[in-house]
C-alpha cells in the first residue's frame, strides 16, 4: 500500500529532519511543498528544490500563492486597517493560513494519505496548519515529528549528519521571515522585554536620504496604482516597498497574545503594508460616515484577531468580509505620502466622494447649511438627556 505524503517543507532544518525521517526511517513516499507568499527569488526556489532532493523526497512543487495571498486575506487587512494592537499588520500568520490551505489543496489533488510540517509543540503555527488541515481534509492524518518526539536542534543535526547530509545548520543569530506583507524578525532581544533590535538585524538597511512624495490609487478599497502607473494590487505592494523599505519604513516590535496563551514578542519591518493600510484609512475617514467608521472598526478588529487564531475557516469570516467589502463601494481616489528615512507622513487626499465638500460648508469657518435658530433648537434637543438625567439625580 502506497504511504504518500505531503510535507511542508521551507528548507530549514526542521522540515529537513522530517524530509529525511519521513522517507528513509517510516518508509513514506515524501512529496515536498512550499508556498511562495512573496520574498522568494527565483534562485531561491531553486535551492530549496535541490536541497530537498538531496533529502530524499520523491517529489518538490513550489506552488506560487501570491495572488491568492492577496484575494484571499491582505485584500480584507486593508479593507479593516488591520493592525493587530494598533501595531502589527500580521505579516506571518496571515501567510502561514495560506500556506496552509495551498499545502492540504495540493494534498488531496494527489491523493495523498498523509499530510506532515515541521513545527514544534511550543508556538503558533501548529495551531494554524492543523486547524486548517483537519477542516478542509479530516481524512488525511497529519504527522508532526519535531513536536512528537520533542527533538532538540542538536538531535537533529546529529540524525542528518549520521545519514550524510551534513549541510550548513549553523543557527543565524536572527530569523527572518519574509512575505509579501511583511519581513518577521526574532532573535535574542525579543526574548525578552526591555531589549530593542539593533540597526544590523533588520534585511532592509536605510539607503537613501531626504525625501520622496509617492501617490497611492486606490479604486473601491484596492490598491490600483501606485504614482499614475496602474498594475495589480499585489504588484503594487511589492514596488512600494521596494521604494519605501530604502527609508528603512516600517520597523517595530510586536508584542501580543500568543494562541497558547503566553506573551510574545516579534520584531518586522512592513513598508508597504504600513503606509497602504494608514493611506486606506486616511482616504476611508474622508469618504465614509462616522457609523460606518466605528462598526467597520471593532469588525475588523475581531477578523484580525480570529485569522491570527487560525480561525479564518469560521464562517464568521465571510461574514465580516462580506461588510468589510460593502463599505469600500466610495473608497476610492488618491493618497499623497511623503517617504523620509525612518517614517513617513500622510499629506491629504483627492476624492470625488470626499465628505469634506465644500458646499456644505467648511468646519469652524463657514456654514451653509443651516440657520443659527436651527443650530441653537438642534443643541437643545441632542442635549436633552444629559440634562434631564442630572436634574433627576442631582442632590437636594
Amino acid at each position: 500500500m502506497s504511504k504518500k505524503l505531503v510535507l511542508a517543507y521551507s528548507g530549514g532544518l526542521d522540515t529537513s529532519y522530517c524530509a529525511v525521517h519521513l522517507s528513509k526511517d517510516l518508509g513514506y513516499e515524501v512529496h515536498a511543498v512550499s508556498v511562495n507568499t512573496g520574498g522568494f527569488t527565483s534562485e531561491e526556489i531553486s535551492t530549496i528544490e535541490s536541497n530537498a532532493y538531496k533529502m530524499g523526497v520523491s517529489t518538490y512543487k513550489n506552488l506560487d500563492a501570491v495572488a491568492s495571498y492577496y484575494n484571499k486575506v491582505i485584500k480584507y487587512l486593508i479593507y479593516g486597517n488591520v493592525l493587530k494592537n494598533n501595531t502589527y499588520p500580521l505579516s506571518v500568520s496571515a501567510e502561514r493560513i495560506i500556506q496552509a490551505i495551498e499545502i492540504v489543496e495540493y494534498a488531496k489533488s494527489i491523493d495523498a494519505q498523509y499530510i506532515a510540517h515541521g513545527s514544534t509543540g511550543a508556538g503558533n503555527d501548529q495551531v494554524r496548519f492543523d486547524m486548517i488541515f483537519q477542516t478542509l481534509a479530516p481524512h488525511i492524518e497529519i504527522i508532526t515529528p519535531i513536536r512528537d518526539l520533542k527533538l532538540s536542534r542538536q538531535e537533529e543535526i546529529d540524525y542528518l549528519k549520521k545519514n550524510g547530509v551534513d549541510m550548513s545548520w549553523e543557527k543565524a543569530k536572527y530569523s527572518v521571515n519574509k512575505g509579501l506583507w511583511g519581513t518577521s524578525v526574532g532573535g535574542e532581544e525579543t526574548l525578552t522585554s526591555e531589549k530593542s533590535l539593533p540597526e544590523h538585524a533588520y534585511p532592509s538597511q536605510l539607503t537613501k536620504e531626504g525625501e520622496e512624495k509617492v501617490t497611492l490609487t486606490f479604486k473601491n478599497g484596492q490598491f490600483t496604482a501606485l504614482n499614475g502607473n496602474s498594475d495589480t494590487p499585489e504588484k503594487n505592494i511589492e514596488a512600494l516597498n521596494k521604494i519605501a523599505s530604502a527609508y528603512a519604513i516600517g520597523r517595530d516590535i510586536h508584542v501580543g497574545d500568543t494562541i497558547v496563551g503566553i506573551k510574545g514578542r516579534v520584531g518586522f519591518e512592513a513598508a508597504a503594508a504600513l503606509i497602504t493600510i494608514k493611506a486606506h484609512h486616511l482616504l476611508e475617514k474622508h469618504t465614509l460616515t462616522k457609523w460606518q467608521l466605528q462598526h467597520k472598526e471593532y469588525l475588523s478588529s475581531f477578523y484580525g484577531m480570529h485569522l491570527h487564531e487560525g480561525q479564518y475557516l469560521d464562517p464568521v469570516m465571510r461574514n465580516i468580509e462580506a461588510f468589510l467589502e460593502s463599505s469600500q463601494k466610495n473608497v476610492s481616489g488618491d493618497v499623497v505620502v511623503t517617504l523620509k528615512p525612518y517614517h513617513f507622513m500622510l499629506d491629504g487626499i483627492s476624492s470625488a466622494h470626499d465628505l469634506m465638500n465644500a458646499k456644505f460648508g467648511s468646519y469652524g469657518e463657514l456654514n451653509k447649511g443651516w440657520t443659527a435658530d436651527e443650530a441653537k433648537g438642534f443643541i437643545k434637543i441632542v442635549g436633552n438627556q444629559n440634562k434631564i438625567y442630572h436634574q433627576v439625580n442631582s442632590e437636594s
